[in-house]
């Protein structure tokens, strides 16, 4: 009976080692932020505008081509930024308006003093900032999360949006099989949310960012570097711990049905984090959507393969642009 005595004991023993282990790993891993001035200077640009939506909630984004021309707002995914549309403004702003911008706790854009990121909330951002400039009609289009965005924002405006463009888009309530980056799976590991806020090695956003594409030549140097820098920007890592725990899978599904706008679905083949079966998902409660699927791409085709995943695009752009806008009845 005595020998039972030391149960409590050695269990206090090896949470003391857990601790120094993790406190250990804190000191060894940490990652410091890096200043905004440093990392603005950086990633920013002469298009870049930083827009105060709301007390605390200023807001990165470019606006550019001419501002005659029909817009196109370009909502990225989780964790990236605008810049991951970078390759598709090349093409678009020589004749059309294109609007990108990072949604909160994303890019250049830090986080907000409701530490709400959720998709309800990044669709209401998308609302002031489409207000804050006057636009009354024009396309949308989201990669991955965005996905998620620009449909729900065009279920609650359908009057504003003229044709939605879903690249790998978010929405299924059960997408199947699917393979998390690493960094989506160790982000949602009860214990380790204080840890991931402070520790963010290198590697783990490149082994995130292979596991992301298929085209690997993407994954550079540079844009490890980007994807890794504007994570640390200050608050953004505790911010995108609130944004992982917070998440509620949702079943929206009956939303689709009011999205009678053209729709214009893109998808990688070999997309491992939203399998490729969700395209035709999409398809099969889109009233009026086509797909196109891309063969040996992933799931952030404007990267990957920007001018076979613009491709369908641009006949789309042509007609809705051309096309007169449609009064509602009095």
């Amino acid at each position: 009976m005595a020998t039972g005595n030391h149960w409590p004991r050695r269990i206090g023993i090896t949470l003391a080692a857990v601790v120094a282990l993790l406190g250990g790993a804190l000191l060894v891993f940490q990652v410091p932020d890096i200043p905004v001035e440093t990392l603005r200077a950086k990633y920013g640009s002469p298009a870049s505008r930083y827009v105060e939506l709301a007390p605390g909630t200023v807001i990165h984004m470019r606006d550019e081509g001419p501002r005659e021309g029909f817009p196109v707002v370009l909502i990225h995914g989780s964790n990236a930024s605008l810049h991951t549309w970078e390759p598709w403004v090349a093409r678009l702003s020589p004749t059309y308006r294109v609007i990108s911008l990072d949604l909160p706790a994303h890019g250049l854009s830090g986080p907000v003093p409701s530490r709400d990121y959720s998709q309800a909330a990044y669709v209401g951002i998308t609302e002031k900032l489409v207000d804050r400039l006057g636009l009354t009609r024009f396309a949308i289009a989201g990669n991955s999360m965005g996905g998620g965005v620009a449909w729900h924002y065009a279920a609650a405006h359908p009057d504003k949006v003229a044709a939605l463009i879903l690249v790998d888009s978010a929405g299924q309530p059960a997408p199947g099989k699917s393979s998390p980056p690493i960094g989506f799976r160790i982000a949602r590991i009860p214990g380790l949310r204080e840890l991931f806020a402070s520790v963010l090695p290198r590697r783990m956003i490149e082994q995130s960012l292979h596991q992301s594409v298929s085209v690997q030549g993407i994954v550079t140097p540079q844009a490890v570097d980007r994807y890794w820098e504007l994570l640390r920007y200050p608050g953004n890592r505790s911010a995108t711990m609130d944004r992982f725990a917070g998440y509620k899978r949702q079943d929206d599904t009956a939303l689709l049905a009011k999205l009678t706008m053209p729709v214009q679905i893109i998808w990688g083949r070999e997309d491992k984090l939203i399998p490729v079966g969700s395209a035709q998902w999409f398809a099969s409660n889109l009233p009026n959507a086509r797909v196109t699927i891309l063969d040996s791409i992933g799931h952030i085709p404007m990267e990957e393969a920007p001018d076979r995943a613009l491709a369908p695009v641009l006949p789309l752009l042509a007609s809705v642009s051309a096309a007169p806008a449609q009064r509602s009845p009095n």
